[in-house]
């Protein structure tokens, strides 16, 4: 199946849909991802703190699919924040994938508290010239983090990746990411272990356009112009994940889902303004 791209900040091309690898790990997890990978993914997330790198790059290799058909995304994880940290994590990352550079990479959360992500940011910017990094982001930044960002450092992110569900539609930061020419995507695009699949709007869209609840949703977030980054180890998931281009929701059911929203409707409570990563 074809996936279509959108035009980043940068000049770079990112998929409209990757997998999401979070708690894919071992030689099972190498199986998951291979299997994706002729499916026709092609972008394929991973974080150092997913424990699972090294097992993405080796379905990569064992995949006999040229690496520069593939966009690999990674991310830092906050204990290495400062500068020379945040250079060495990148290179044992690409190491531990083995692979010579990444196609995205992100700092996975700002942590506003212990205060070091810009100079995180600026070994990111430093890596990219270095060629170690074709494109470089951030997941989970507020716009106060961004503005921050860009006023100290002059280079805008290409990419926010940040919580998006029914439950948690984000309108405020999806906005402010596209006031600032970032791409957003989002991760637990189906609500991981909320009831969205459930709900009555979308089993109705569901039923209407022949597909399942999951796949309406996913609909839901492309044409909000957001790139959803669903995980799933089931190879019937993935492969029905793959398949929501053929259809279209109209501008009142897209309207009918975010109605969905909750005030408290994050999945862990993980505001990023408080979310210690690592404690």
């Amino acid at each position: 199946m074809t996936i279509p791209n959108i035009l980043l900040n940068d000049g770079h091309q990112l998929p409209m849909l990757g997998l999401g690898t979070y708690q894919i790990r071992g030689a099972q997890g190498v199986d998951q991802i291979l299997s994706a990978i002729h499916d026709g993914y092609r972008s394929l997330d991973s974080a150092t703190n997913y424990d699972n790198e090294g097992i993405v790059g080796k379905a990569i290799r064992q995949s006999g699919i040229p690496r520069s058909q593939f966009f690999v995304t990674s991310k830092l994880p906050g204990k290495y924040h400062r500068y020379d940290d945040a250079l060495d994590a990148i290179t044992e990352s690409l190491a531990r994938m083995g692979l010579d550079y990444f196609d995205l990479f992100l700092i996975h959360w700002p942590l506003p508290k212990r205060d070091h992500y810009v100079e995180a940011w600026r070994a990111m910017i430093t890596a990219q010239k270095l060629g170690l990094i074709h494109t470089i982001g951030v997941s989970n930044f507020m716009p106060e983090h961004l503005d921050r960002l860009i006023k100290e450092t002059g280079v805008t992110p290409a990419v926010n990746q940040i919580e998006i569900h029914p439950y948690w539609i984000n309108e405020a930061n999806v906005q402010a990411d596209k006031d600032r020419g970032i791409a957003t995507e989002a991760w637990s695009p189906l609500g991981r272990g909320s009831n969205s699949l459930k709900e009555p709007v979308i089993l109705k869209l569901a039923k209407k356009y022949n597909k399942n609840a999951g796949q309406i949703i996913l609909r839901w977030h492309t044409q909000r112009g957001i790139v959803p980054i669903p995980k799933s180890s089931s190879l019937v998931h993935q492969r029905q994940n793959l398949d929501i281009f053929d259809f279209k929701l109209t501008d009142d059911e897209i309207q009918a889902i975010n109605s969905l929203n909750k005030p408290d409707g994050r999945t862990t409570n993980q505001d990023p303004n408080e979310y210690e990563e690592f404690d």
